[in-house]
């Protein structure tokens, strides 16, 4: 059992690189990276990497995102370019085009800062975890696959989540250097 008889809240601020995958991975299942920020003092958040699903060979191209969710301001902001490939005789080039850009309502973060303490999550063993020692903390979740939190043992700082509606098929994040502490406000400026 971890020291902490509840779930940890994630830190106040914290950003990391990601990597997206899927488990298990399946034929057309890609795996993508990015780098994400969250400001729950600010209640905003930004995510910047390619997207995941996403299907380039129904699309015909690769989607790079930026993504500014405020929660404050109810809205989201997301930049976007499209990266295709050409066969050409001297091999494969990339080509890019900027995307409109796009604001929606956004309501609350992608990942809230108390997801494990107000999903209720249960305590689910120790684990290893990028060669880290982890504590696993599932939240249930009614008519749909648990969700599994790995937190650095006896810590907050997120190591790998697994979510998705499908137990057969979850969408896996690693973030493998997890820094706690303060994020610039300029972070959180579309350019």
């Amino acid at each position: 059992m971890p020291p902490h008889a509840t779930p940890p809240l994630l830190p106040m601020q914290w950003s990391s690189a990601y990597i997206s995958y899927w488990s298990p991975m399946r034929e057309d299942d890609e795996v993508t990276s990015g780098y994400c920020w969250f400001d729950y003092a600010r209640d905003i958040c930004r995510i910047d990497g390619l997207f995941n699903p996403w299907s380039e060979k129904e699309t015909g191209h690769r989607l790079w995102m930026s993504e500014i969710g405020d929660a404050r301001r109810g809205q989201s902001r997301k930049q976007k370019v499209a990266y295709a490939r050409e066969a050409e005789p001297a091999g494969v080039k990339l080509y890019e085009r900027a995307l409109a850009d796009e604001v929606t309502p956004f309501h609350e973060l992608f990942l809230p800062q108390a997801i494990l303490i107000d999903g209720e999550a249960r305590h689910d063993g120790r684990h290893t975890v990028l060669g880290q020692a982890a504590d696993a903390w599932v939240v249930e979740r009614p008519g749909k696959a648990a969700s599994v939190f790995y937190l650095q043992a006896g810590g907050n700082h997120l190591l790998r989540m697994v979510t998705g509606n499908d137990a057969q098929h979850q969408s896996v994040r690693d973030f493998p250097n997890f820094l706690a502490g303060d994020i610039a406000a300029s972070v959180f400026v579309s350019e």
